[in-house]
């Protein structure tokens, strides 16, 4: 169920290994998926679920952006069908001998995987990428067999496994997020973290947020077998971080922030366990280079530096992006607001931000949140209009952030559209400034 990347790969992989499959797509299936589809030979349906095609079902591999409470996946499973993710059957496919580095949390996943994949791969190690970023597992596994899977896994795709198990797993944070999937409760939305660590056994090493007191709380109220390791209880600000007994330096701008150098320091101990040594972590650290949306510079025009953070959607990423400014900052935000509580941001607003722009269709929460900290504020509707105005708003040394916090889909396809759009507008303004 569900034809996105993770249910084609699963498809693929299902049909490779000899099983009959039948994909079913509540929408309709983009382009290249469906080209995939049909050279695999494998039927679809599109435009809806037909539950009558999938009572006779051996299993069903549900993609993680369908809901478990979705009609059709109750139907399923009170007819006995089992009912797992994509992650859960590409394991049970796992090369022999192969192992996994799990890592979740609500912020900082993508780029601890990028990061611990780069340090791996540099050193010469037999490593794939995968799940949460890039390929889906499954259609790793079409690859070719690898020696170890750096996988990003949200809590949707951990709620379809059963027994799929990380060697070493990654909780990084954990804050308020997706709530609506788990009954608004934050402890079943914990708890779904937390299943990076199932089936892990005594041989499994689990790295954790030291600072994190929710994560605290969870593990000294559980029973485990597997061993833990506190990540980063004391990080500071500063080039140097220490890790497994050495010293490291992150002088690469693609990690600023404080909450970066926790994401390296996950990355860094992963590496170390696994046995690299300093020099190779080091010149792994220096070469990195992160995806796009992610405090990522645009450029500088008349001294005004721009910066597209787009995949900050929640307010604990804007938190870090804040935190690691060291210029006066013009912040854009706003979009699709999902209940989201500002009073945590008021300090580092009142501290950083000098002006405001609030980019979206309904910016009362912002304006309200904000609003008696008497900062400059101004109200936009477009990506471009939120450029000329922070240009207008800032002087030379300052920082125009875009950070939303919120959502994309009031006014764009997705965060990805939204950062593009931005870079897009900034690119413009320095063709007119004569910078490019």
């Amino acid at each position: 169920m569900g034809s996105g990347e993770s249910g084609t790969g699963a498809a693929l992989l299902a049909a490779s290994k000899g099983y009959a499959v039948w994909v079913s797509e509540a929408g309709e299936i983009g382009a290249a998926n469906r080209d995939h589809l049909l050279a695999a030979g494998i039927p679809f349906e599109e435009g809806g679920h037909t539950l009558d095609r999938m009572r006779d079902a051996e299993v069903v591999i549900k993609s993680p952006g369908i809901p478990d409470r979705a009609p059709i996946v109750e139907a399923l499973k009170s007819l006995g069908i089992p009912v797992i993710g994509e992650i859960e059957f590409a394991y049970r496919h796992l090369p022999e001998g192969a192992k996994i580095i799990g890592i979740t949390g609500s912020n900082g996943k993508t780029t601890t995987t990028l990061l611990t994949y780069h340090l791996l791969l540099e050193a010469g190690v037999d490593v794939a990428l995968g799940g949460n970023v890039g390929r889906s597992f499954a259609a790793l596994l079409l690859e070719r067999p690898y020696a170890w899977y750096v996988l990003e896994l949200s809590s949707f795709q951990l709620d379809g496994i059963h027994t799929f198990r990380s060697d070493i797993g990654m909780l990084l944070n954990v804050s308020p997020d997706h709530l609506d999937r788990y009954d608004y409760q934050m402890d079943l939305y914990v708890a779904s973290k937390f299943r990076v660590v199932l089936n892990m056994g005594t041989s499994g090493v689990c790295l954790f947020n030291g600072g994190d007191p929710v994560l605290q709380s969870f593990i000294q109220a559980g029973d485990w077998q597997h061993s833990w390791e506190a990540i980063g209880d004391d990080v500071s600000d500063g080039e140097d971080l220490h890790a497994g007994g050495a010293t490291f330096r992150l002088r690469n701008p693609m990690l600023q922030g404080r909450h970066n150098r926790m994401n390296a320091l996950f990355a860094i101990r992963a590496a170390q366990i696994l046995g690299l040594s300093r020099d190779v972590i080091q010149r792994g650290l220096e070469t990195f280079v992160n995806h796009p949306h992610r405090l990522e510079p645009i450029g500088t025009i008349d001294g005004i530096s721009f910066i597209n953070d787009s995949k900050a959607t929640n307010t604990d990423a804007v938190g870090y992006a804040l935190d690691a400014m060291k210029a006066p900052v013009v912040w854009i935000v706003g979009g699709q607001d999902k209940g989201n509580d500002y009073m945590p941001l008021l300090p580092l607003v009142r501290e950083k931000v000098k002006a405001i722009i609030c980019m979206g269709i309904d910016n009362r929460p912002i304006l309200e949140a904000f609003g008696a900290l008497g900062k400059p504020m101004e109200e936009v509707r477009s990506a471009a209009a939120a450029v000329e105005v922070a240009y207008r708003m800032a002087s030379s040394g300052d920082v125009v952030l875009l950070s939303p916090a919120c959502a994309s889909f009031d006014l764009f396809k997705n965060y990805l559209d939204r950062g593009e759009q931005f870079r897009f507008a900034v690119k413009e303004l320095a063709k007119r400034s004569g910078q490019v």
